[in-house]
């Protein structure tokens, strides 16, 4: 089966996550849990990081902790094109890629 019609195939529980009446699209469980964990820690680095440059009125750092976030977002499948929409291979090369890079910061 062509893996984009059996991602397609995705009920909209397994897509997206309500709260307070807003929609945010969820992690791509496809992803291996290894790859995942490291992500969320990058991700939770980063979100750390804008408060604490935020508080510090660092815009420079604000930049970088944003960028973090925003690389381990896309690296989840929770940001960019939607997942259910690409092959998996595809999404997986795209979290291998984005823990790659986000490693490289630090």
């Amino acid at each position: 089966m062509d893996p984009t019609a059996a991602a397609g195939q995705a009920s909209d529980d397994e897509k997206w996550l309500v709260v307070d009446g807003r929609r945010w699209r969820k992690t791509d469980p496809s992803l291996p849990e290894d790859v995942v964990e490291a992500l969320k820690s990058h991700l939770g680095r980063g979100r750390s990081g804008v408060r604490s440059a935020k508080r510090a009125g660092d815009d420079d750092a604000v930049a970088a902790a944003r960028h973090r976030v925003g690389v381990a977002k896309h690296g989840l499948g929770e940001r960019g094109d939607p997942w259910w929409e690409r092959p998996e291979s595809d999404r997986l090369g795209d979290a291998r890629a984005a823990l790659r890079e986000l490693d490289a910061l630090d």
